[in-house]
């Protein structure tokens, strides 16, 4: 078990964040770590642009061409995340594309991982029979765990396979689509988040794809050790002038109950 685990196994009703790096703007990304974490988010969700993010739905795919006309360099993102890491105490967690990591050369991207204190990274296009196969003990060298995703059509052995190659945290995408904010879960989501509670895991498990604003957040909590919020987050601060501002109003839609 890594220290993300550790840390999500220890809290409840965990509130993940994620925006997509070199965005809302060119060089926002020191600012949106360290406001996340000021404005009270339990974990950033740090996503890796891409051109063909086939997880993710029209907002974080515009978030990502954004990014990427930005002139996003994983150098210069390992840079950012250098200059902030110490001050900020949650776990950061990288999300983006195997293609990428391949590009920038696998070995290379887990020491730099390494060297910034990130432990954890989910990478959806990397099958865990083929990390198991030829990364495993590579990525164990640097001390870097992949999270892989489940969804409600993910039979049970394979469940059982998933559950005991996972360090870090599940990730447990909460209907069988891409990426983006709706409206409520249906009867079918909640019996397979009831499905999910009973199952024994070995490590937390966390909901996204979906999850937009207090209620689904407060609902799918119910069911798992937190959630991530992506597509509604960056939907909220996509054509803001005052980042942190921007953030903290949406941590308190989320954290607060209405008076």
């Amino acid at each position: 078990m890594n220290k993300t685990n550790t840390y999500i196994a220890n809290r409840k009703n965990i509130l993940s964040i994620y925006f997509t790096a070199e965005h809302p703007t060119k060089g926002s990304t020191q600012e949106m770590i360290t406001s996340l974490a000021q404005s009270g988010a339990d974990m950033i969700e740090i996503g890796i642009p891409f051109s063909d993010p086939l997880a993710d739905g029209p907002v974080i795919q515009k978030s990502s061409k954004i990014a990427l006309e930005n002139g996003f360099l994983l150098d210069n993102l390992f840079n950012d995340i250098k200059a902030v890491y110490q001050e900020v105490k949650i776990p950061l967690v990288l999300m983006g594309y195997f293609n990428t990591v391949l590009a920038y050369g696998i070995e290379n991207f887990l020491k730099q991982c390494k060297a910034v204190n990130i432990d954890t990274v989910i990478l959806p296009d990397l099958p865990p029979e083929v990390y198991e196969k030829q990364y495993h003990k590579l990525f164990k060298k640097y001390g870097v765990a992949p999270v892989f995703l489940i969804t409600p059509q993910t039979p049970l052995e394979r469940l059982n396979y998933i559950n005991n190659l996972s360090n870090a945290f599940i990730y447990a995408v909460a209907d069988n689509s891409i990426t983006g904010s709706k409206s409520g879960f249906s009867a079918k989501q909640v019996a397979y988040f009831k499905r999910i509670k009973q199952y024994p895991f070995n490590v937390p498990v966390i909901i996204g794809f979906g999850i937009s604003d207090k209620q689904t957040y407060t609902e799918a909590c119910k069911y798992a050790n937190g959630v991530i919020i992506g597509s509604a987050f960056i939907k909220a601060i996509d054509q803001t002038k005052n980042i942190s501002t921007a953030i903290q109003q949406f941590i308190k839609s989320i954290r607060e109950t209405p008076q």
